[in-house]
């Protein structure tokens, strides 16, 4: 074991009285569940169920949705296998549970102190644990390596940026990937990075995004029909997950594109966001509306989408996106769900968490790097009377059908967490 990771490992185990702080601390501002502290504390909120257990961990909504597309294949296979999902926030948390099938339970993670995850580990007992995406806490995969059942990495993404995070603990890094049985990763770039920071090259392999294989978000069917009647001919857009000083650009196109009638969305990827991003409406002079308050979109120019669980709504609403995180320096959203709801796409400079996404997309979605570009790219898509101009349309369609699901990703994916569940992988 490498210095840096038993010093990290040191601290992990006396970890636990701080821990409990920041937990209260996030619970007061409303980033936990008060009512399920103790989960994240390693304090089981439910029995373990009889028989085999799969764990699998997605840190948030996107991980959620694939790792809940991995327990239907996994299911189907074998119906007598028990689900345990588990994620870090809590707009995963909502979202997730009632999509839970029958033999899956959701809890919230532990976290990362020793005392918090052995109890976790020692309640739950997982048969297989798999990880979805980049989540790599160190005393969690010690603890669950320990415990003598395969770990697996599905789905794995890691940017250059954080390949080069790595390079203070080299052999930490190394320790840390020796214990996966598997990396699956999204493609041949976070394979060659795993394997730089120390995996096992013959336990690494490239096996696509699941995140395309998770179905688009539900909307509630009645809700989206009153939306498009209020809506009626009107020109609109959303500013879907946006981060500061997304907003800022969205509002500032809103205005440059002189479109008239337009009604922008604005999504903001923290809905607690909503107050803030609509006093940058007012301020700009704009008629502003919020979900969150209940009030409508008629008579608005502006409608801040600031609830969770709608994203549905407001991709099938509106025909165009543009998608945060890639404006502001945060590596860019996924591009999977507007594109699979048939919604013509633009994006930021910053998009490497979705690197290969939005190469496929090339041609496909406007490049904006300023609110400038993004009221051109507002011109260019929306048609007047609503709905898209003929370019932006078939834009959308070739989006479409450059992200379509990958059905051997997931099947893949689920065959070789069975096999390392049967000892053969």
């Amino acid at each position: 074991m490498s210095p840096a990771l038993t010093l990290y490992l040191l601290a992990a185990r006396l970890a636990a009285p701080f821990a409990r702080l920041l937990l209260a601390r996030r619970a007061a501002r409303g980033k936990e569940d008060p009512a399920r502290l103790g989960e994240r504390m390693g304090l089981p909120g439910l029995p373990r169920p009889a028989g085999q257990l799969v764990w699998l961990h997605g840190a948030s909504v996107g991980e959620a949705m694939a790792a809940l597309a991995l327990i239907a294949r996994m299911g189907a296979a074998r119906p007598g296998l028990a689900f345990l999902l588990t994620t870090g926030t809590l707009t995963s948390a909502r979202l997730a549970a009632p999509l839970m099938p029958p033999r899956a339970r959701h809890q919230f993670a532990p976290l990362d102190a020793w005392a918090f995850v052995t109890r976790f580990l020692d309640h739950w007992r997982p048969d297989l644990s798999a990880r979805i995406d980049s989540e790599i806490w160190p005393a969690t995969l010690v603890a669950t390596a320990r415990t003598g059942a395969p770990l697996a990495l599905v789905n794995g993404r890691i940017s250059a940026r954080s390949r080069q995070g790595w390079d203070w603990a080299p052999g930490m890094a190394r320790a840390l990937m020796r214990r996966f049985a598997l990396i699956s990763a999204q493609d041949d770039a976070s394979a060659a990075r795993f394997v730089a920071l120390g995996a096992d090259p013959a336990r690494v392999c490239v096996g696509g995004a699941l995140k395309a294989a998770a179905p688009p978000p539900a909307a509630d069917p009645d809700a989206l029909a009153a939306l498009r009647a209020a809506v009626g001919a009107r020109p609109v857009w959303v500013a879907a997950s946006t981060h500061a000083p997304e907003e800022a650009l969205a509002l500032t196109a809103h205005a440059a594109s002189a479109i008239p009638g337009l009604l922008t969305l604005i999504a903001p990827r923290h809905p607690e966001r909503g107050a803030e991003v609509a006093a940058l409406a007012q301020g700009q002079g704009l008629t502003v509306t919020r979900r969150s308050l209940g009030q409508g979109i008629d008579g608005a120019a502006v409608h801040v989408a600031d609830t969770l669980g709608e994203m549905g709504l407001w991709y099938r609403l509106a025909p165009f996106a543009f998608i945060g995180g890639s404006v502001a320096p945060l590596g860019g959203h996924n591009p999977y769900e507007p594109a699979a709801l048939g919604a013509a796409l633009a994006h930021g400079p910053h998009v490497e968490n979705f690197a290969d996404a939005y190469a496929a997309l090339a041609g496909a979605a406007r490049l904006v790097s300023d609110a400038d570009d993004l009221a051109a790219a507002l011109r260019w898509a929306l048609a007047p009377g609503g709905g898209l101009s003929a370019e932006a349309a078939a834009a959308a369609r070739a989006g479409a059908a450059a992200l379509a699901p990958d059905a051997d990703a997931l099947e893949e994916a689920a065959a070789a967490l069975l096999a390392l569940l049967d000892g053969r992988g």
